[in-house]
């Protein structure tokens, strides 16, 4: 009786598939993903891009990521523990080292994307957009260091901002798509774009502006890990997790397309042949496409105000989480902290890492400092979209190696699902996906026309990596001064 009693109970906390893909695509897609996409891959034409992307990058990805998560279902360090089970602690810090390290200039992002969002609220954005890059960084940077301090303090309650924030701006991007496909129907009068349906108007033209843009998808569909510690919550993992998962490709394809689409009839994709038109809407995209929004419902600013209140709430209360979540994930981690520098190990009466914070600052603060070299607000946005774009899709190689090892390990894990039986596919299938990303982020460094800035895109990633391999140095002389013997 009991035992049937704790199974009932035990099924009822089982979520079925379809809540599983929600969870998934809520923290995989944003509105902010459609803007990228339309602005670098000119317009309509990225829907072809997205559809390839889907089918031979996310699907498989996504299918990989759930049969980690199955076999190694007790470990709670994510990407770093599964690295930590198929191979070794010194491979392991090194994959929790990559994950923090390539937020570094995500973080240095954040600030500009609040003052952005508050801009577009309470100012003209043509005056904020007109302000020296000089004015703008400093003014990212006091924001920076007060965030800095917030994170000091261990204010835990800004997760639940962020996940509101979050859920808000999800809503949103939803909103836009519905309201902007009823647009001509209720004010048939207004201004819309014509789209080009023609075989010439959606198939890109695979040049090497083409080629050195697709981190920028890359960087979109990325970040599906997040959700491995799910797979074995669904009910019958080998059959509805895969279901969840291609549910998910198929709400973000549509989503992807039906945005896309929804943008075309608001803009001209012609328009994005001038690169002024272009850095204009990659920093700014999503705020115009609301203000037009505003414009067909005789709203005015109303749909701005109210994108922008989310994003500024997302991009501060976000800044800070990710100031102290990746660094607590590498220094909370036990076979990562051998290797860590004793002094990054201090704490406060907060709990919160100082000396970590402190070294964030330095390295996020001169992504700020050096972006002062931008020609203003529209710019470093712009910037700083390509950068992200090349560091944050290297935390994904590690899942597809951790894969490649799993499966090489043959019949030495369990998992209840399985992305494919057969072992030399699934090896492949990994391997695939590794060259993508990292062809992807390599080619990303480049920035047409820009020596400096292609130059700044190489050194960023090589220096915050190269100094993965300077803490264990740095570890090992401190012991053996300490006379500890490994």
């Amino acid at each position: 009786m009991n035992q049937t009693k704790s199974s009932a109970g035990t099924d009822t906390k089982k979520i079925t598939w379809l809540t599983l893909a929600f969870m998934a695509f809520s923290t995989v897609w944003g509105f902010g993903n459609v803007v990228n996409g339309f602005g670098y891959f000119n317009g309509t034409q990225v829907i072809f891009s997205w559809v390839m992307m889907f089918l031979l990058y996310f699907v498989p990805y996504a299918l990989m990521v759930g049969e980690l998560g199955s076999a190694f279902k007790t470990a709670g360090g994510g990407v770093t523990s599964w690295v930590l089970e198929t191979t070794n602690p010194k491979l392991a810090y090194y994959a929790g080292y990559t994950y923090w390290v390539v937020h570094i200039p995500y973080i240095a992002s954040k600030g500009s994307g609040g003052l952005k969002a508050l801009a577009w609220m309470f100012l003209s954005n043509e005056w904020y957009d007109s302000l020296p890059a000089i004015q703008v960084q400093l003014a990212t940077l006091v924001v920076f260091i007060i965030f800095l301090w917030v994170a000091s303090r261990g204010l835990t309650p800004l997760k639940a901002l962020t996940s509101v924030a979050g859920s808000s701006m999800f809503v949103m991007s939803l909103l836009y798509i519905v309201m902007m496909f009823a647009a001509p129907a209720i004010n048939p009068s207004a201004s819309f774009a014509p789209i080009d349906w023609s075989w010439e108007g959606l198939i890109p033209t695979f040049n090497w502006q083409y080629f050195t843009s697709l981190s920028i998808l890359v960087f979109a569909v990325g970040g599906c890990e997040k959700i491995s510690p799910y797979v074995n919550k669904v009910k019958n993992p080998g059959k509805d997790f895969p279901k969840g998962m291609i549910s998910l490709a198929i709400m973000v394809m549509v989503c992807a397309i039906l945005g896309t689409i929804a943008m075309g009839i608001m803009f001209n994709s012609a328009d994005l042949a001038n690169p002024d038109f272009q850095k204009q809407f990659i920093a700014n995209g999503a705020y115009m496409s609301f203000q037009k929004l505003g414009e067909y419902y005789h709203l005015g600013n109303f749909f701005v105000i109210v994108y922008g209140a989310c994003n500024a709430i997302g991009q501060f209360s976000t800044l800070v989480l990710s100031i102290d979540a990746p660094l607590r994930m590498l220094l909370d981690d036990e076979s990562a902290r051998q290797y860590v520098p004793k002094s990054l190990l201090k704490q406060n009466k907060y709990g919160a890492y100082t000396n970590g914070i402190l070294l964030i600052g330095v390295l996020a603060g001169s992504i700020i400092l050096i972006q002062m070299l931008g020609t203003g607000a529209a710019d470093i946005i712009t910037w700083l979209t390509k950068l992200n774009s090349v560091c944050m899709p290297m935390r994904y190689l590690w899942v597809f190696f951790a894969y490649i090892m799993l499966r090489t390990a043959g019949n030495k894990f369990h998992s209840d699902y399985v992305f494919v039986k057969n072992k030399t596919f699934a090896i492949v299938a990994g391997a695939w996906c590794f060259f993508v990303t990292a062809f992807c982020c390599i080619l990303g460094v480049y920035v047409e026309g820009d020596v400096v800035r292609t130059i700044l895109n190489i050194a960023m990633p090589f220096v915050l990596l190269a100094l993965g391999l300077i803490m264990p140095e740095i570890r090992k002389a401190e012991d053996r001064k300490a006379g500890i013997v490994k």
